[in-house]
């Protein structure tokens, strides 16, 4: 099968995405933003406000809900005109590379959120690598406007110099700070004015012929007139005007300028990701490339979430369709089991509301709650064996060993860390000598993550204490090779929770060390989540 096929209309109207953003740049209100248009939720809570208002839809955790930062990445389907938005959200601070990473693996294009004032900032730049691994084409949004940002052209250079990739404006602000009155519209020549008394009405749209109309000088004050003509003139002169094919190989990015908090830019931006985003794209199987429009269904497990309703103590396997159409009921093949599943109750997630799916389509991403059988790289298919390649496993880069408090509640404590690491959320290693257990993550504010989700869904209060070890890398090379070099390294040995052996080391040299005297054995820092 080759991707010469048309695709059926329900799958050409998905856009499956995910926003990307430097912690605080606007990703959740822009979210929210996007479902209130969506129509799916009435009233949009934003991070940093008061009451009510302050309860915001999409960060779920208790955790989260105390800090103002998404920690675990949840999907929201919803229509917007013809089409049908997936929007996955991605964790929102410094540390969370691996699960963000992986998030990415399950969207055809990204959202990048900069923030007008600062730019581009560390982890937008982090994030934009991983999409540049992925060749997902990007769409950036430079929020905050209405706050003093800087020069438009200033914001502009420094995402083609820090990014190398080419920017084309979709949109051109009129004034900053309290000044910013709204944008110019250079893809459909309209003025869009912003409503600052109701932030959660859409701005008003004033349909003009081009820059001369005379109608322009009844919005727009004479001297932000005269800026606004002038920037428009060299942006079109300097800058590159959009061009679909460049922007879905991931060399231009179109640029919309907007308030997410004033619901201002968001339609904008919504209508450019459905008429210029890609629909679901192939995805790269170890047999073989699996294209969207096959008769059968395939899907992949990019993300575990346990407890997602505290009351019941469920898992739910994030899955991303990659082919085909989905039935409720449908017996599906686990790959890596090598047994039928049943999936009779699919779920569709709207924030944290769920609701059954009946149906979904290539590009969808549904829920299936599980007791613990699906993990993450798990292929599901109609009985082909595949494997979908590119969802990756990272080495932790910080190793804690962590002891219950209660020395009775051990048995248990082991429970909960299996249940996170299938859930993807750390690493847990079983030391072949000695008890307990050592978790690793890739950034410190996982240790109080988890900490705070074991006391919360388990009763168990925890310790994490520093460990002897600073990284771990799995061992791979032939059978008695490896056997050899475990039996002579054992305080050095450790079994993952996928059973997989791990090599804990404490300085660069005990890897080198290895390497040095049993030639033929690898460390690596990375698996492959083949299931």
């Amino acid at each position: 099968m080759t991707n010469a096929a048309p695709l059926p209309p329900e799958i050409a109207r998905r856009r499956t995405f995910a926003i990307i953003a430097h912690p605080d740049a606007g990703k959740t209100t822009l979210t929210e933003k996007f479902l209130l248009f969506g129509g799916a939720i009435q009233m949009a809570g934003q991070v940093r406000a008061k009451g009510e208002a302050r309860r915001t839809r999409s960060d779920f955790m208790k955790l989260e809900q105390d800090r103002g930062i998404s920690v675990s990445a949840s999907a929201m389907s919803f229509d917007f005109r013809e089409y049908r938005f997936n929007l996955v959200d991605t964790p929102g601070h410094s540390d969370f590379s691996e699960d963000t990473y992986r998030t990415l693996t399950a969207v055809d294009t990204a959202v990048m959120v900069i923030d007008g004032a600062k730019g581009v900032e560390s982890q937008t730049r982090k994030l934009f690598e991983v999409c540049r691994l992925r060749d997902l084409p990007i769409v950036t949004f430079c929020n905050k406007m209405d706050r003093e940002a800087r020069d438009t052209f200033e914001i502009i250079d420094e995402i083609q110099e820090n990014l190398a990739i080419d920017v084309s404006p979709a949109s051109w602000p009129i004034g900053s700070g309290r000044e910013f009155l709204g944008c110019y519209d250079l893809l459909n020549d309209r003025l869009e004015l912003m409503d600052r008394a109701d932030r959660n009405r859409v701005a008003e749209s004033v349909e003009i012929r081009g820059l001369d109309d005379p109608l322009l000088e009844t919005h727009v004050p004479a001297d932000l007139l005269a800026k606004l003509r002038e920037e428009v003139a060299m942006a079109r002169e300097l800058l590159p005007a959009l061009d679909r094919d460049r922007f879905l190989e991931g060399s231009m990015t179109p640029i919309w300028f907007g308030s997410a908090i004033n619901s201002f830019g968001v339609k904008e931006l919504m209508d450019g990701i459905g008429k210029y985003g890609p629909e679901p794209q192939p995805q790269p199987a170890a047999e073989r490339i699996v294209y969207p429009q096959e008769k059968a269904v395939t899907g992949f497990v990019f993300k575990v979430q346990a407890n997602m309703d505290p009351k019941h103590r469920d898992r739910v396997a994030f899955v991303r369709l990659a082919s085909g159409h989905f039935e409720r009921g449908m017996k599906l093949l686990h790959v890596r089991s090598k047994k039928p599943m049943s999936i009779t109750s699919p779920v569709l997630f709207l924030a944290s509301d769920r609701e059954l799916a009946e149906e979904a389509w290539a590009g969808d991403i549904i829920g299936i709650p599980n007791h613990g059988q699906l993990r993450i790289g798990d292929a599901l298919t109609e009985g082909e064996v595949l494997r979908f390649t590119g969802i990756p496993s990272f080495a932790p880069e910080l190793l804690q060993s962590v002891r219950a408090t209660d020395p009775m509640k051990a048995k248990h404590l082991e429970k909960a860390l299996m249940q996170f690491a299938e859930e993807g959320a750390a690493k847990v290693f079983k030391p072949a000598i000695g008890s307990g257990f050592i978790v690793g993550v890739v950034g410190a504010l996982q240790f109080d993550v988890l900490a705070s989700r074991i006391e919360i869904e388990y009763g168990i209060p925890v310790r994490f204490e520093p460990s002897q070890f600073t990284s771990a890398r799995w061992v791979q090379g032939p059978r008695d090779l490896v056997e050899k070099m475990v039996n002579a390294n054992k305080q050095h040995i450790a079994i993952d929770n996928d059973g997989d052996t791990v090599f804990l080391t404490r300085l660069q040299w005990d890897i080198d060390r290895v390497l040095r005297d049993y030639e033929g054995v690898k460390l690596s820092a990375t698996k492959e989540m083949l299931q």
